[in-house]
């Protein structure tokens, strides 16, 4: 009986020490080393690709945020910003949209088939808006115009970027909006549009919060 409560003794002991070890290795020595090294090699991306503005952390160049006026008293959805360029729906349109604020702990699709009746009406009505908002004088937006990407989300409702077209679209309207010439917005929309990755994987692409970073600018100048 002695022998075998020594023996248990022993299975135990080496159980724990290797616990021990494999703890320290793993949960404390590994980590480290893994953040160590990301800060040195992409402290950027290793931070959470933080974008900032005025010295300011404005958001992540990876998660997508909406440009919208204050609430008004007795609104549930707030009516965007239309100085800025917007950004694509998030997960839906309308007060039973999965996700209009771009919350992160929402992310993830509305998961309803194409020929859902509330989805297809998200998207007449998402589509309608796009061509009211952007049609001023001496530019008209027609239906046919509007690209896929802004009137339905991305798979995770969180997407930063939107389609060249898109961008291209909001053009004439931002240019009105801030006193500023087509041909300006145009540059700023030309130097902040992404190509494909290695130049094949993807479609070129433009991240919003970065446009409106430099749309800020051009306002200040």
């Amino acid at each position: 009986m002695n022998n075998s409560a020594a023996n248990t003794g022993r299975v135990l002991w080496a159980g724990l020490r290797a616990l021990l070890v494999l703890t320290v290795i793993t949960g404390v020595l590994y980590p480290l080393a893994v953040t160590g090294i990301a800060q040195l090699v992409f402290p950027g991306k290793a931070n959470g690709s933080e974008i900032k503005s005025e010295g300011k952390v404005v958001g992540s160049e990876l998660i997508g945020q909406t440009y919208n006026l204050p609430l008004k008293d007795g609104e549930e959805t707030a009516s965007p910003d239309l100085k800025w360029f917007q950004p694509r729906p998030s997960n839906g349109l309308g007060s039973n949209s999965v996700n209009t604020q771009y919350s992160i702990i929402l992310s993830g699709a509305t998961n309803r088939s194409g020929d859902n009746e509330d989805l297809i009406q998200w998207v007449k009505d998402a589509k309608a808006a796009v061509v009211k908002d952007n049609s001023v004088s001496g530019y008209t937006v027609k239906p046919s115009d509007v690209p896929a990407d802004a009137v339905t989300s991305s798979g995770s409702g969180l997407d930063p970027h939107i389609s060249p077209e898109y961008a291209k679209l909001q053009v004439h309207r931002v240019a009105e909006k801030n006193h500023l010439t087509v041909a300006q917005v145009d540059e700023l929309v030309a130097a902040h549009t992404d190509g494909r990755i290695l130049g094949f994987i993807g479609e070129p692409r433009v991240n919003v919060l970065q446009l409106n970073i430099a749309l800020k600018e051009l306002t200040k100048g």
